[in-house]
């Protein structure tokens, strides 16, 4: 039974390795929608959607330190280790945060539509760790209660 065992954790290992998966110790995110409000914007009325990483507590803090050692974003050369991307159902990105530099600011990440546009029903956040080229994929999040 042990050497059952023992094969089932090598082969999952070697297809998290083949197939890109998060490693072992550090969860997917799990995305939920916290609620949505309305906004204005360079003169125009917009909804902005705000979701929560539910698990955020499961991540190590290192993986939103600062890392000017890797590429800015933008102008920002401290941006953090992290950077979080959220998208449609289709894989359309409709937002991304780049500094987030702990765990707690994944409390509240969000997108925005202008007014009367309908958004997505689904979508899902991505967390890219820079420093070793991983990236966590959430479950698909509704965009209502």
């Amino acid at each position: 039974m042990k050497t059952v065992t023992r094969l089932f954790l090598i082969l999952t290992m070697f297809a998290a390795t083949i197939f890109g998966q998060p490693s072992l110790g550090v969860p997917s995110p799990v995305l939920v929608f916290t609620g949505q409000e309305s906004i204005e914007a360079n003169n125009k009325q917009s909804l902005r959607y705000h979701f929560e990483i539910f698990n955020r507590d499961d991540f190590p803090e290192e993986m939103f330190a600062q890392a000017s050692d890797l590429p800015p974003c933008g102008a920002n050369k401290n941006s953090s280790r992290t950077w979080i991307d959220i998208y449609d159902s289709n894989g359309k990105r409709l937002n991304g945060f780049c500094a987030i530099t702990d765990r707690a600011g994944l409390k509240d990440i969000w997108f925005a539509t202008e007014s009367g546009v309908v958004p997505p029903s689904w979508v899902y956040v991505e967390l890219v760790d820079r420093r070793t080229n991983t990236k966590y994929k959430s479950n698909l999040a509704e965009t209502t209660f």
